[in-house]
């Protein structure tokens, strides 16, 4: 779940089968926070809504009820005529809108038929939603970009430990032996990427929080995931560690200036580097 705020009023979006629904009710409370529900019952009244509703549920719902949809439809625009969200879900079988309940409960509707909804609402306020909604996404797709950059690391930190836990490590080792091994093959990356090992980084900058790994930008991540692939190759190759090294810091100051001169790298760098406030 999440809040953008449009014009002063916090709507909510929230996801349901990996689709995007927006708070009808929030939208209809910039309009009349006192009357949400009848702002939305009488555009629900509207034949032009009815008919939106229908073809959408079309395009995307293969259980929808064309049969049921027809009787509501030659009845919509009558003076009579009233419909829910509810009777609308459960006569036709319409998934484009749902009810929650709760502390975020209402109506909500997918984003197609939220930003139609908006658009009977206010055509300003509906511009400005698909503003702030745009801006949701490009924060989250940019945190996501940030959360697969750190898993890539860790899946090949996977493979780099099992590549140590079967060339390094002898039968038997205790626990204690084993942890000081991984350490070591951690800091050797440490040390051909950043010249230091954890320890002396920690030491260098006592206040910060998390590792020295957590403190690298972009160009960085995809050196050191590179390295850790390089490493358990080489491991496997049986080269001592000296010489692991070497070749390990080799390819990082190569790896380095080529990645630090591309543009795409350099942008992910500013992108890495944001807070998600700053997003």
């Amino acid at each position: 779940m999440a809040r953008i705020d449009v014009k002063g009023t916090a709507i909510t979006v929230v996801s349901a089968d990996d689709e995007d629904y927006i708070s009808l009710t929030d939208i209809a409370r910039y309009k009349d926070s006192e009357r949400t529900d009848y702002i939305i019952q009488n555009w629900l009244r509207n034949r032009n809504t009815i008919e939106f509703l229908g073809i959408w549920e079309q395009l995307n719902n293969s259980d929808f009820n064309p049969i049921e949809f027809d009787g509501i439809r030659s009845k919509a625009g009558l003076n009579s005529f009233v419909l829910t969200t509810k009777r609308w879900t459960e006569t036709t079988g319409a998934i484009g809108i749902i009810s929650k309940a709760g502390r975020y409960g209402g109506t909500y509707a997918h984003k197609d038929i939220a930003f139609e909804f908006a658009s009977w609402v206010s055509v300003e306020f509906k511009l400005y939603l698909i503003k702030e909604f745009q801006r949701l996404k490009e924060a989250e797709r940019e945190q996501l970009g940030w959360d697969i950059r750190r898993n890539l690391t860790r899946i090949n930190y996977r493979i780099h430990t099992d590549a140590i836990k079967a060339n390094l490590v002898p039968p038997e080792l205790t626990a204690q032996q084993v942890n000081i091994i991984y350490a070591s093959e951690a800091d050797l990356l440490n040390m051909a990427l950043f010249g230091k090992t954890a320890k002396q980084w920690r030491g260098e900058n006592p206040s910060r929080k998390g590792n020295i790994r957590d403190e690298a930008n972009a160009a960085q991540l995809v050196c050191l995931t590179n390295l850790e692939t390089l490493n358990a190759h080489l491991i496997q190759q049986g080269l001592e560690q000296a010489e692991r090294l070497r070749l390990l810091n080799q390819t990082a100051i190569g790896q380095m200036k080529l990645l630090l001169a591309d543009a795409g790298v350099r942008q992910l760098q500013i992108t890495s580097h944001r807070s998600p406030s700053q997003a």
